[in-house]
């Protein structure tokens, strides 16, 4: 798989910087972004969303109550996204690892386009 392909994914500021270490460790190749490294700390919800859509990379998110909502919201207005990944505060973070790994590893950018995913599968 190219890496075109790989998907890319924004971790929002809320999202366990554990996990993110560990994809990276793991696999140094996953391509993933903090909401620092964006530049987009404090950004409400919709602009945390429409900066990953332009950005062409999944958003990865704990905000279970919130981000479906707006979500469906940037869909609703004709806007596209890459994809969101939800996933538990409360997972552990070997298991969190292993879904993103998968999806990264078995997976195309396209696959997940305008889909909302709660993960572990």
């Amino acid at each position: 798989m190219s890496d075109e392909e790989h998907v890319r994914f924004l971790a929002d500021e809320n999202f366990r910087q554990a996990i993110v270490v560990q994809l990276r460790k793991k696999n140094p190749q996953i391509d993933i972004m903090t909401a620092a490294e964006a530049g987009i700390l404090g950004a409400p919800d919709p602009q945390v969303l429409a900066h990953a859509a332009s950005a062409g990379r999944i958003l990865m998110s704990h905000d279970v109550t919130t981000i479906p909502g707006y979500f469906a919201e940037l869909l609703m207005s004709g806007a596209h996204s890459p994809g969101v990944f939800l996933i538990a505060q409360t997972t552990p973070v070997g298991e969190a690892i292993a879904a993103f790994l998968l999806v990264w590893s078995a997976s195309t950018t396209d696959e997940w386009r305008d889909q909302l995913t709660f993960l572990p599968f």
